[in-house]
């Protein structure tokens, strides 16, 4: 049971690893997507079809009769990793064995739905995957096996879902050939220790740049690739702000040991590692920015293009542009 391309790698894992029967694949239903807004579907369901399994799409599971189908594949287990729905007790109830569910984090911290987002916004420098039995509480249940995962300087949510999905797909495989040869060990969480990582709100994406460098640096990566961290820029006095997505880039100096005679928000220029913006402990570097309507380009692109200045004496440079006070 899943449905985003995290979902779509643990699957991955499992087929090839061959140390199960997949007998069925639920999936949400297909969303329309893209400016003509087509049905499309999603990436569990494209892997399925690839592999020739059975593909099932339930708008939910409050019907007896979904159960009831779900109940005649008669399933020793119940593999969830993202499936983006909630499953009554009477699903949790239906495996032989146990449902399980591979989440995204270290648990008992994180659990919810955006693990990793907040585990980079946090500045953790370690996350990794849980394998658990699934239970009527929110990523509650007894923990089967775990596996670190370090989160880089440079990582974001893009890059260490997709390593953690590979991980967890292995780790899945794995757990499930342990469980053929024999019961495991359930090891059950510690509630003092349980932190909650809940859905993303996009307005949290908005960068505040009267922030440390650092805590700017983090809220960039822990929304990259989506929805995208986003600043507003005032780019000529008379017209409204415009909305810019920036990429992940890095400080331009040591936290703290470049102060910036500047107030946050500030573009200063743009240097060879990007736009280079001023926060409350240093200056910001970001390589890349895609203003709204319009596709990414480099910041020395954007800085010439917007706010007229360039490096190199293509245009004439003009005083430095504040951000929007929305901004920071």
């Amino acid at each position: 049971m899943g449905t985003p391309e995290f979902a779509a790698a643990v699957l991955r894992e499992v087929l090839d690893a061959g140390v199960c029967e997949v007998v069925a694949v639920y999936t949400q239903p297909d969303r329309p997507c893209g400016r003509g807004q087509a049905c499309r579907p999603g990436p569990v369901k494209v892997l399925a079809l690839e592999r020739g399994l059975e593909v099932l799409q339930p708008a939910d599971f409050r019907s007896p009769d979904e159960v009831a189908r779900l109940a005649a594949y008669e399933p020793d287990v119940l593999l969830v990793a993202a499936y983006g729905m909630l499953l009554p007790q009477a699903v949790l109830d239906v495996p032989q064995i146990m449902p399980i569910n591979v989440h995204a984090s270290l648990l008992p911290r994180h659990r919810g739905a955006a693990p990793v987002q907040r585990a980079i916004l946090g500045g953790d420098a370690v996350t990794g995957v849980t394998i658990m039995r699934m239970v009527k509480a929110l990523d509650a249940g007894p923990i089967l096996s775990q596996r670190a995962l370090a989160i880089g300087f440079a990582d974001d949510a893009g890059s260490i879902l997709d390593q953690m999905a590979v991980l967890g797909g292995k780790l899945l495989a794995e757990t499930l050939g342990k469980m053929a040869a024999g019961p495991l060990r359930e090891i059950p969480q510690d509630e003092a220790r349980a932190t909650y990582a809940p859905k993303i709100d996009k307005a949290e994406a908005e960068i505040r740049f009267d922030r440390p460098v650092m805590a700017v640096h983090n809220r960039i990566r822990a929304f990259s690739p989506k929805p995208g961290a986003f600043f507003h820029v005032r780019v000529h006095p008379d017209r409204p702000p415009i909305r810019v997505i920036a990429a992940p880039g890095r400080p331009e100096a040591e936290p703290g040991t470049a102060p910036v005679d500047a107030a946050p928000g500030t573009v200063l220029g743009v240097a060879e590692g990007g736009l280079r913006v001023a926060c409350a402990d240093g200056i910001y570097l970001i390589p890349r920015v895609r203003p709204a309507g319009k596709k990414e380009m480099t910041a020395k692109a954007f800085a010439c293009g917007y706010l007229s200045i360039c490096p190199d004496g293509e245009r004439p440079a003009c005083v430095a542009c504040e951000l929007d006070a929305a901004a920071g």
